[in-house]
C-alpha cells in the first residue's frame, strides 16, 4: 500500500476509535474547561488579568492539555495491537499518522481552549491572525514531539513518568518561542518582529517530524 494511502487509513482508524470511545476526549475537554474556570475564579475578585499573565496561563493550560491528549497515543494500545500493526503497516506510516491525527486533535483543543479562555477572561490579542498561526504551529510541534516521546515511553513499559522527563527538554525550547511570538501578537507589534520565532517554530516542527520518520523504525523493531 502506498505510504500516503496507509497514513490516511490509519488516521481514519484513529478518528473512528476516538469517536467510539468519546470518554477520553470528553475528559480532556473537561480538564481544559475546569482549568480555565479555576483561573477565572482566581482573578474575579476585582483583579484584571494582564496580557502577560493571560498569555502565560493560556500556554500552561495548553501544555498540560497536550500532555494528557497525546500521552495516550501509544499507551492506550495493547501489546497485541502493536504486534498486529507491526505486520500490516510500515513504521513510517504509523508514526506520521499518529503525528497527523494528534496535530488535528491538538488544533481543535487549542481553538476550543482559546475561544473559552477569551469568553471567560477576555481577549487581549490584537493580532489575531498571527496568534492563529502560532496556534497551528504549536499544535503540530506539541503533537510531533510528544507523540515520539510517547512511543519511546511505551517501549519502556508505558512509563508516564519517563514521558514527562523526556518531553521537558524537547518542549521547552519550542515553548519559549511560542510564548515570545504570542506575546508580540498580543501587543500588536509588527509581524516582522515575530519572524525569527515563527521560522524557529517551523524549523523545529520539520526537524521533529523528519527525525520521527527516520528513527521510529528502529524503535519499532526493538
Amino acid at each position: 500500500m502506498p505510504l500516503f494511502s496507509e497514513i490516511a487509513h490509519l488516521i481514519r482508524k484513529d478518528i473512528s476509535l476516538e469517536w467510539r470511545n468519546r470518554y477520553a476526549i470528553n475528559g480532556i475537554l473537561l480538564y481544559t474547561a475546569a482549568s480555565i474556570f479555576i483561573c477565572y475564579l482566581s482573578f474575579q475578585m476585582g483583579t484584571a488579568v494582564g496580557p502577560i499573565v493571560w498569555n502565560a496561563l493560556f500556554w500552561i493550560i495548553m501544555l498540560f492539555t497536550a500532555m494528557n491528549a497525546i500521552a495516550k497515543s501509544f499507551f492506550q494500545e495493547s501489546e497485541q495491537r502493536h504486534y498486529y500493526y507491526y505486520h500490516i503497516t510500515s513504521p513510517q506510516g504509523l508514526i506520521i499518522s499518529k503525528i497527523g491525527y494528534n496535530s488535528l486533535l491538538m488544533l481543535i483543543l487549542a481553538l476550543l481552549g482559546y475561544a473559552f479562555f477569551s469568553l471567560i477572561l477576555g481577549n487581549p490579542v490584537q493580532d489575531k491572525a498571527l496568534y492563529f498561526v502560532i496556534l497551528i504551529l504549536s499544535s503540530i510541534g506539541f503533537a510531533g514531539s510528544l507523540t515520539m516521546v510517547s512511543g519511546i515511553a511505551s517501549r519502556a513499559g508505558n512509563n508516564a513518568v519517563l514521558m514527562a522527563i523526556l518531553s521537558f527538554p524537547v518542549v521547552l525550547p519550542m515553548l519559549l518561542m511560542i510564548i515570545k511570538a504570542s506575546k508580540n501578537a498580543i501587543d500588536g507589534l509588527d509581524r516582522a518582529s515575530s519572524a525569527d520565532e515563527i521560522l524557529v517554530l517551523l524549523a523545529i516542527n520539520v526537524i521533529i517530524i523528519t527525525l520521527s520518520f527516520l528513527l521510529f523504525p528502529y524503535l519499532w523493531r526493538s
